[in-house]
């Protein structure tokens, strides 16, 4: 069994003016299911508890409530996941909060996990990255000086010029089949989900797993809206960042979605960086700039 849990914040993880209800109940949901697709696991049922304010429950002018439409979007996702709402709870509060749990399986013994990186491992990512980063901020961008009063409480009309653009970023799409194909025998040795951004959960999985890496900026798939930076620090793409024995036989496509090797994995050295980016002009520190609470 695996169990993951998440919790989302109005004016954190989101924001109701801004964001479409839809997307809300859509990233709710998908911060748990890239949590369980980095540790290998087949998502089996999910918990959902809500803190809303009282008008969020009402019917608004030629629209179904808040409440309803976050709950479209919601389980849209989940049942593109065979992932059933097996309960949870409703509760009135001054702020939007929405936290999920979800339980998954997998084979005992075989979960990934970030610990398990080994040096001379090849270090890969699904799909593109800083496409959700790129999306957030062309959404600021494009909302209207007023909203940024926090006195509307309906989302911002996203014009459909910007639909495609702020997919990424409004619809991440998490890695389940990606996971599981990985978990399989002789092929990835740790995983961790690009939540925080590159940079930090990169990280993360370096700290677990006692190694150092190093990542080739020119090999970075950056998504056609973002910077390298955006890609390097953004977050929120939720794609797969896994490691794999230069002896594995990783496809270019894993389920549809393309799979980059972008470094490698060494061994940690006193005085070293943890991480260093390959660029024109050499090595340089790769710091942790993602998204860490409380800093």
């Amino acid at each position: 069994m695996a169990v993951t849990t998440d919790l989302s914040i109005d004016g954190h993880h989101f924001r109701v003016e801004f964001h479409p209800p839809e997307a809300i109940g859509h990233r709710t949901l998908a911060r748990g299911l890239s949590d369980l697709a980095a540790m290998g696991a087949r998502p089996i049922a999910a918990f959902l508890s809500l803190g809303l304010p009282r008008n969020l429950l009402q019917k608004a002018k030629r629209r179904k409530p808040w409440l309803d439409l976050f709950l479209d979007g919601f389980l849209s996702l989940a049942a593109a996941h065979q992932t059933p709402l097996a309960g949870g709870d409703l509760a009135e509060s001054p702020i939007v909060v929405a936290d999920i749990v979800l339980a998954g399986a997998v084979r005992r013994g075989k979960a990934l996990l970030r610990a398990g990186a080994r040096p001379g491992d090849l270090l890969y990512v699904t799909g593109s990255l800083g496409g959700s980063a790129a999306g957030l901020a062309r959404l600021m961008q494009s909302a209207p000086a007023h909203r940024r009063t926090r006195t509307h409480q309906m989302p911002l009309r996203i014009p459909a010029r910007f639909q495609t653009m702020l997919k990424p970023h409004l619809y991440p799409q998490p890695r389940i089949a990606q996971g599981l194909w990985l978990a399989k025998p002789s092929r990835a040795t740790a995983a961790i989900d690009l939540s925080d951004g590159l940079s930090t959960d990169l990280t993360h999985l370096c700290e677990k797993s006692g190694v150092t890496a190093e990542v080739s900026a020119a090999s970075l798939p950056i998504h056609p809206a973002a910077t390298l930076q955006q890609a390097l620090h953004g977050g929120e793409d939720y794609e797969l960042l896994f490691t794999a024995p230069n002896s594995a036989r990783i496809p270019r496509k894993i389920g549809g979605v393309p799979v980059t090797q972008i470094g490698r994995i060494l061994r940690r050295r006193a005085g070293k960086p943890m991480i260093r980016l390959i660029t024109a002009r050499g090595l340089q520190p790769l710091d942790p700039q993602g998204w860490e609470h409380f800093s």
